[in-house]
């Protein structure tokens, strides 16, 4: 080789070893899709390890995940991996070599099958979606986490298996951190079917969902690790009350509404009420009209709790901690308020024992009510109201309780 073409080759080498060690880094080359001003939840984790530990378990955190046997409770085992629909329907969950899948047989014939990709929900219960070219659909079985066992999907038909069921961007906006739409690539009489970007999918409720982007704040206390008030981050306790409502509105004001924006554009400080409102059509914002199910904001609001007030949501809920089913936790919280001091303790108060009492405050003034939004084998999944208030129910049950003392 020539000494002249010696000479050249450093130019002509140097570039591609620049292209080259993008395409092998590429974790380093990528970017949050929400853009530059995210970190991402990895980034966060690296200072919060404690948090995020103790996050792992809320629900906000598995509202959706991968589908793995970690994520998914029900036994793939034989005998226990079946729904029957039918003498001649049945739909398997089997585990193989490439994933997770739920098949349907008709008279021993396959007739689909489809493999388990996302996991959403994992506290009263799960369901799974699959992806079809880049649409989103809903498996016809889920997993009842109450009772461990499989069931037929919430509002299927429980006669025939059915896979069609098409996930939109509304079930995203609560069930994920992002996910980027595009036209949709099945089939179908939908004259706009919605897809979504694969790569653009953030799953779970992470950080930034509730803090927003994280990026400033990452670089600036990495910089400076002797600074301990955190900076360029939004800490929730500065918010207004108003703020706050509207942070945990954006997925819990119910799904009767009209939305003028994605949720996934609110930031921390916006106004709700710029991206949802409240379809006239769906009833008048009362207890009587609102579902347990989704609606916790518009029922709390109802509440003379509420009304009376400056609470907010974060008055007795800890978004950081898995406080789940700690009966006496959140009735120590509203003793906060209602105490001898403010002459407004519970009237049952020297009727029943202490103990008992100071662990029933949400057992009977929020009670486990049934839901219109999700029948389970005809039965409705029973969710605690929101609606703080003196249930006759509640005073039926007390009251035959004292009888027989």
């Amino acid at each position: 080789m020539s000494k002249k073409k010696l000479l050249f080759l450093p130019v002509f080498l140097f570039p591609l070893m620049v292209i080259l060690s993008q395409c092998l880094s590429p974790e380093e080359a990528a970017t949050d899709p929400r853009g530059d001003a995210y970190a991402g939840a990895k980034t966060c984790i690296s200072c919060h390890k404690k948090i995020s530990d103790s996050y792992m378990h809320m629900a906000h955190n598995i509202a959706s995940s991968p589908a793995s046997t970690n994520s998914i409770h029900g036994s793939f085992s034989p005998g226990l991996n079946a729904v029957i629909y039918n003498d001649h329907t049945k739909v398997l969950m089997t585990k193989t070599d490439s994933g997770l899948y739920q098949t349907n047989y008709v008279n021993g014939e396959k007739v689909e099958s489809a493999r388990m990709d996302i996991t959403t929900g994992g506290v009263k219960g799960e369901t799974y979606l699959y992806w079809k070219e880049n649409e989103l659909f809903q498996l016809p079985v889920s997993f009842d986490n109450t009772n461990n066992r499989w069931i037929v999907s919430p509002g299927y038909d429980t006669t025939m298996a059915s896979f069609d069921r098409s996930i939109n961007i509304r079930c995203m906006e609560c069930h994920a951190s992002y996910a980027k739409t595009e036209p949709g690539k099945v089939p179908s009489f939908d004259s706009n079917p919605i897809g979504f970007d694969k790569k653009s999918i953030i799953l779970s409720i992470d950080c930034e969902r509730c803090h927003g982007g994280a990026k400033h704040h990452a670089d600036f206390q990495a910089a400076n690790p002797d600074v301990k008030t955190a900076k360029y981050i939004i800490r929730i306790s500065t918010l207004s009350r108003t703020q706050k409502v509207d942070l945990c509105g954006t997925c819990h004001s119910g799904t009767q509404t009209v939305n003028t924006k994605s949720i996934f554009d609110f930031k921390p400080g916006d106004k709700l009420t710029d991206f949802k409102k409240h379809d006239p059509g769906a009833g008048p914002l009362d207890f009587a009209h609102i579902d347990v199910h989704g609606d916790q904001l518009d029922m709390l609001k109802t509440s003379k709790c509420y009304i009376s007030s400056n609470m907010d949501c974060n008055t007795c809920h800890n978004t950081h901690q898995n406080e789940r089913s700690n009966a006496a936790l959140f009735a120590q919280r509203c003793q906060t308020c209602h105490s001898t001091a403010s002459h407004n303790v519970c009237k049952l108060t020297g009727k029943i024992d202490a103990q008992v009492l100071q662990t029933k405050c949400i057992s009977c003034h929020m009670p486990a009510l049934p839901t219109k939004a999700i029948i389970n084998n005809h039965q409705s999944v029973l969710i605690h109201s929101h609606h703080i208030a003196v249930y006759g129910d509640e005073i039926t049950k007390i009251s035959a309780y004292l009888k027989k003392k």
